[in-house]
């Protein structure tokens, strides 16, 4: 085997490059490792995304369930959120192969303990690394456990397209663009249900090479083609989904690509409209037009940390509708907490179906009044002096108490920025907004020249 490289194992995932951090001898020591941190479920649901070293990974995985006495139900080939929604309906454990967004050389785990509740590094994931460093994985069980191979993907878009009224949706022209990953299969079946949307396909053949562009819509480099083909070729919109489709994004019908924020807000409209005076979760990185949005429709705008641990946590203490970051990551109640690309897109048809509003119109009135940078990512070398340093330039300059629920919020009157440090590398990320495009450019090159200098 591998000499062990623990830093695989991430805060909400295992993500590796293959085979030179993880093999198949590691997969089927997690398939033993994740058996004896939840004693031994009866059953577990297996899955994979379409790269390459899919299939060797999946199958060693569930050499190491079963060999354990555990029994597996594999979808094999699957989004990530259509194995969520396998590991719900068949309340069952669950570990798919995958490593979202990643370049091909990658392999990962996305481990599921009971819906929504995934393993992460402060609950799974660091046991399962402990096993493993220690030889301390079970031995081989007397009675093998058995396989059982299941399709969910024609009941799992059923499911999708049952939580809204389809019939009453528009003619939409979509360029959707699936990266050749997992989601091309689901928006084919969507697809002979939506006779009202017209797709243009753009790399929906899963193929673990990646041969058109990389995985990470928030990369500009990954979107050209699609902003450039949406204008020219008169859709109303784009769609991007990364691999494992558990992101969304949106490009308008100008081939603008249209930020987190932005689609929270949309989403959050389209919730507290539904559901008058509902709860909606959004991350604390977010432009004001999130709130601001969820007040003027007469919700309940609850900032939070980041990530889908604390998302899910507060949208279930809150009995909150929807939950938005501004990464791509859409939760809903009604799809059992969880992030989902699929959802996301039909939800955002059927709030378009229902407004007099264009999707480039709305966007229009929010890039007239809220100017963001983005999310700016920065490695550094010393990350505590370098936030102590905002800290000492800001702090005294600001117009409420510093936030300091993910990170540091500096509210400034005109402008502000939110900073957080990465859970997993020397990195700070910076999200910024000011009232005009112009005052956003020159705070956003001002806090840049502190946090690089």
């Amino acid at each position: 085997m591998i000499d062990l490289d623990t830093s695989i194992f991430k805060s909400y995932d295992i993500r590796a490059v293959y085979p030179t951090q993880a093999d198949e001898e590691l997969a089927e020591k997690i398939g033993r490792g994740f058996a004896k941190y939840l004693n031994f479920p009866t059953k577990v649901v297996v899955a994979r995304d379409g790269r390459i070293s899919g299939e060797s990974m999946k199958n060693a995985l569930i050499e190491g369930l079963t060999k354990v006495g555990i029994n597996v139900i594999d979808i094999d080939l699957a989004s990530t959120d259509s194995f969520y929604y396998a590991c719900q309906t068949r309340d069952l454990p669950g570990i798919t192969v995958t490593a979202s967004h990643n370049p091909k050389e990658y392999t990962g785990f996305k481990m599921v303990k009971k819906i929504p509740e995934l393993l992460s590094g402060d609950a799974g994931i660091k046991e399962i690394k402990e096993y493993i460093l220690n030889n301390d994985l079970p031995a081989d069980s007397v009675t093998l456990g058995t396989i059982e191979y299941q399709d969910v993907k024609s009941e799992f878009v059923d499911y999708v397209l049952s939580l809204v009224n389809i019939s009453n949706f528009k003619n939409f022209k979509v360029h959707a663009d699936t990266a050749n990953g997992m989601v091309g299969p689901f928006l084919e079946l969507a697809s002979q249900k939506l006779p009202t949307v017209e797709f243009i396909k753009m790399f929906w053949d899963i193929d673990g090479n990646f041969p058109n562009h990389g995985g990470d819509p928030l990369l500009a480099a990954n979107r050209t083609e699609i902003q450039l083909r949406v204008p020219n070729e008169g859709s109303d919109l784009g769609i991007m989904f990364d691999p494992d489709g558990d992101r969304f994004f949106v490009i308008d019908k100008k081939g603008r690509f249209i930020p987190g924020d932005f689609m929270t807000a949309i989403l959050a409209e389209y919730f507290v409209k539904k559901y008058p005076g509902c709860s909606i979760v959004y991350d604390i990185r977010a432009s004001k037009v999130v709130p601001e949005t969820i007040l003027a429709c007469g919700g309940k705008p609850l900032a939070n940390r980041v990530g889908h641990t604390h998302i899910k946590a507060r949208m279930k203490q809150e009995n909150a509708y929807f939950g938005g970051e501004v990464s791509g990551h859409y939760y809903f109640k009604d799809f059992f907490l969880c992030d989902t690309g699929l959802v996301t897109f039909i939800y955002l048809l059927d709030f378009l179906s229902t407004t007099d509003k264009s999707l480039e119109t709305i966007i229009d009135e929010m890039l007239a009044k809220y100017h963001i940078s983005g999310e700016i990512n920065s490695k550094v070398v010393d990350v505590p002096s370098v936030l102590t340093k905002l800290e000492n330039t800001y702090g005294s300059k600001t117009i409420a108490p510093i936030e300091r629920m993910d990170g540091m919020t500096f509210e400034m009157g005109d402008w502000r920025f939110n900073i957080r440090s990465s859970n997993t590398e020397p990195l700070l990320r910076l999200n910024l907004e000011a009232n005009t495009e112009e005052l956003m450019a020159q705070k956003r090159d001002e806090v840049l020249a502190i946090i690089n200098g």
